[in-house]
């Protein structure tokens, strides 16, 4: 059975710096027509830095949107078109200070498939050099260096949340036996 919708109307209701958003109009597998919002998103990475002592960076922000601090490993957007192992090493270098000699790529996840375009491209960082931190102008965060089995707790008991912190930490776990 082909479960594919196809699209038979778009119309954009918001385009913004970072998202854009749609409203469609699609035909279903039986033929009827159903509304999608469609929220479309360039991507992002998310970087689990690793230590010779097990340790990670993490970085502890204000979310606006959830209105709430988050523990969280470092991450960013993709601008268009950059490669995601670039924006990785970017991303931590503006945020942690960090600079890493080993980089594997652990995948990606889809952030919310139901309604968004988003791909989070998840890596492992080893080799680690501390330099100097580079925020972008409008963001505010501090480093906090945990255990990795202790960030491996708090993604288990619930105390960390976000997605990509989450699945990125489990993929690490799995990977190296930790």
């Amino acid at each position: 059975m082909d479960l594919t919708e196809h699209t038979v109307k778009s119309r954009t209701l918001f385009e913004g710096h970072i998202v854009k958003l749609t409203l469609d109009r699609a035909r279903l597998p039986d033929g009827t027509l159903a509304d999608r919002e469609v929220v479309y998103h360039p991507g992002g990475v998310a970087i689990l830095a690793l230590d010779e002592g097990e340790n990670v960076a993490l970085v502890r922000q204000y979310r606006y949107p959830m209105r709430q601090l988050l523990l969280e490993l470092p991450a960013g957007k993709l601008d268009p078109g950059e490669d995601p192992r670039l924006a990785a090493a970017r991303e931590l270098s503006e945020e942690t200070g960090l600079e890493a000699a080993e980089w594997t790529d652990l995948g990606e996840i889809l952030a919310s498939p139901g309604f968004c375009t988003e791909r989070l491209h998840m890596y492992l960082a080893r080799g680690l050099t501390h330099r100097e931190q580079h925020l972008d102008k409008d963001e505010f965060l501090d480093v906090v260096t945990v255990p990795f089995r202790q960030l491996v707790d708090q993604v288990m008991d619930g105390t960390i949340t976000d997605a990509k912190t989450v699945a990125t930490t489990l993929k690490v776990k799995v990977l190296l036996g930790l």
